[in-house]
């Protein structure tokens, strides 16, 4: 095991100290002693992008059987132990990562690792049938509530398949399919724990009131044991050139209060220099009252809802990520008038530059939200995870910040130009009705 401790890059003035253990289990540590608090986050390279044909939806159900018991832990009494002793946890699935993490009073920090150690290493003897069955049906449950039973709930599964081909890991969503989580049996599910849920294939995080020789000896205490994954499949290629080269459009007609469109384009991958472009562009177009959107859809044509106007990037790192940019029609307007007019914002970005003002709000806004992030030490633990998974470097994270603050009018110019043209330009309508 041997450590190194990295240089503070600017945008993330804590320390950050790293290490590897023997296994491969790469472990970050950032000291603050302001408060007596500590989390732990572990990250896994697994999300829906890794996962085979048949098998989608397996990295978003064991983010909640990941909680049903391990070897030395009962059936929710990871959560009791957690609560009990001041603590609050939760888990989080997205294409590129799955990601666990507990913030605790730093007298516990000892039991949040080992209760982590113990679900990487102990999961697939204590999976049973049952529990497999019973979380099945809280992911159909999940499925029913967040896309199925609320109006636009499924925007974003209708979105990826028109944005990317079939065949890219990005093709479908985390929520995976019903179909193939009812047709696989229980060891397919417990061979991709195997597969995946490894140490030499996780970052565990720590930020807060500890120090880098007590993590990295409680690092070693409880993981080091674990064995490593040989030859863990790498997800599918992500790669394409450039923008779509054609439209694409689907129409839905269903249980929805007003119509509304959601335009989207896929740009730069997370992480590059043209995300960050994207990143400030999105936020000049669809950020608040002050945004062009709101501007000049909300409040000057009114054409839109106030409350339902917006533009944001998705942080996908290993694939052109996707900008998307909505509005919710007001009363009499139908969906025609308000593409057009969202239509209209938008290539008005390639030949109408933003503004100094625009341009300084927007980063303003930038900056509070990326402190907000880095606030907690829970923040702090996602964000170094993130980067020592995605980018090799914890300390990485540090140019983020710096990245947006350099964008100028010019740049968002050019990445309209290059990735916003309506040749590219993905097109999903909802319209109030009765059938979908």
């Amino acid at each position: 095991m041997t450590s190194t401790s990295t240089p503070v890059e600017t945008g993330y003035p804590w320390p950050i100290e790293t290490t590897r253990l023997n296994n491969g289990l790469r472990v970050v540590v950032s000291e603050d002693r302001s408060a007596p608090v500590v989390c732990v986050n572990l990250w896994y390279d697994v999300g829906s992008r890794h996962e085979p044909e048949g098998q989608t939806g397996f990295a978003h159900l064991f983010e909640h059987l990941m909680f049903e018991g391990s070897v030395h832990v009962q059936k929710t009494e990871h959560m009791r132990l957690v609560q009990g002793n001041g603590g609050s946890l939760n888990a989080t699935t997205n294409p590129d990562r799955t990601n666990y993490f507990e913030t605790m009073p730093s007298e516990h920090l000892e039991l949040a690792i080992w209760l982590e150690a113990d679900r990487m290493g102990g999961l697939v003897p204590a999976l049973t049938q049952e529990t497999l069955d019973n979380q099945r049906e809280v992911v159909k449950n999940e499925r029913r509530q967040r896309y199925d039973n609320v109006p636009y709930g499924d925007a974003w599964l209708r979105l990826l398949p028109l944005l990317y081909p079939p065949g890219h890991p990005y093709h479908h969503a985390t929520i995976g399919s019903m179909e193939d989580l009812n047709a696989a049996g229980l060891e397919t599910f417990r061979a991709f724990h195997r597969q995946y849920y490894a140490p030499n294939n996780a970052v565990l995080t720590v930020v807060g009131d500890t120090s880098a020789a007590e993590v990295f000896a409680l690092a070693d205490k409880y993981f080091g044991a674990l064995e490593p994954v040989p030859d863990i499949p790498p997800a599918p290629n992500g790669h394409l050139t450039g923008p779509a080269e054609h439209p694409a459009r689907q129409t839905v007609t269903g249980k929805v209060p007003a119509p509304r469109i959601y335009l989207s384009h896929r740009t730069h991958p997370f992480g590059s220099a043209g995300y960050d472009t994207v990143t400030v562009l999105a936020t000049v177009l669809g950020s608040g009252r002050g945004s062009r959107l709101y501007q000049r859809l909300a409040d000057g044509a009114r054409i839109a809802q106030p409350d339902y106007v917006g533009a944001y990037g998705v942080d996908l790192a290993h694939a052109p990520a996707p900008l998307i940019i909505t509005a919710t029609a007001k009363d009499g307007v139908d969906a025609a008038t308000l593409e057009a007019g969202l239509a209209e914002v938008v290539d008005g970005l390639a030949t109408e530059p933003v503004t100094e003002a625009e341009l300084e709000r927007a980063k303003a806004l930038l900056t509070t939200s990326w402190w907000r992030q880095l606030s907690t030490v829970g923040g702090r633990a996602d964000t170094l995870g993130r980067y020592a998974t995605q980018f090799g470097d914890p300390a990485s994270a540090g140019y983020r910040l710096p990245g947006w603050q350099a964008v100028t009018a010019g740049d968002i110019a050019d990445v309209a130009a290059q990735t916003l043209q309506p040749s590219s330009r993905v097109t999903l309508t909802y319209l109030p009705g009765d059938h979908s």
